[in-house]
């Protein structure tokens, strides 16, 4: 790991993935989660104080990056919630079958390198009839901003610890075994096109 994604990158994914208009996106969808509730993707904790606590009977936290967890951590102490973290990618969610009444993914689906064989493992761990709630950015309607999202990508990539600004996220989502049940998208306020397309709604199992 290079000192750019120790120290560097999960500052600049917090403070990035913490902007008003991202903060108004998480307010609209991680409320929706309630039961045993599993955050793949928790980051930070940028999701925590937007949970509705007395919905949920568990929370466990799942997300590569170590130094991202332990800021997650600071804030479920702050929050006073206790959250069971788990360090690992998506591909391999190592919790049982149909344990989840609720599976929230915020802002990752964009970063994670093999999305299908993730949210396959999403649908695995959800309950016959939970629900994977998500909030993503991905691929523009316009085909103007579309070509400008191909020719960035590349190098967005780069420095954005994975992040792609053009999956195509309700195909993403549908290839994976799930029905779309709610969706809404828009461009966000205040935020640069190429990167600020949003989908948000909830899926379930088909």
């Amino acid at each position: 790991m290079s000192l750019y994604d120790k120290y560097v990158l999960p500052k600049f994914l917090n403070c990035a993935c913490g902007s008003k208009p991202v903060a108004r996106q998480r307010e609209k969808v991680v409320p929706l989660a309630e039961g045993k509730v599993l955050e793949v993707g928790i980051g930070s904790g940028l999701n925590l104080p937007f949970y509705d606590k007395s919905k949920i009977d568990e929370l466990w936290g799942l997300d590569p990056s170590e130094e991202l967890s332990e800021m997650a951590r600071k804030v479920a102490d702050s929050e006073q919630m206790e959250v069971n973290f788990i360090s690992s990618g998506a591909e391999e969610i190592s919790l049982p079958d149909d344990h989840f009444d609720s599976v929230l993914v915020t802002y990752t689906m964009c970063t994670i390198p093999e999305v299908i064989r993730a949210n396959g493992e999403i649908r695995r761990v959800l309950k016959n009839g939970g629900k994977m709630i998500f909030c993503e950015h991905g691929e523009a309607p316009d085909e103007n901003i579309r070509k400008w999202q191909k020719r960035i990508n590349p190098i967005w990539r780069k420095f954005a610890g994975g992040c792609n600004i053009n999956r195509k996220i309700p195909s993403l989502i549908e290839d994976s075994g799930f029905d779309i049940i709610e969706l809404e998208e828009m461009y966000l306020p205040s935020t640069p096109k190429i990167a600020g397309y949003n989908y948000w709604g909830y899926a379930i199992a088909k």
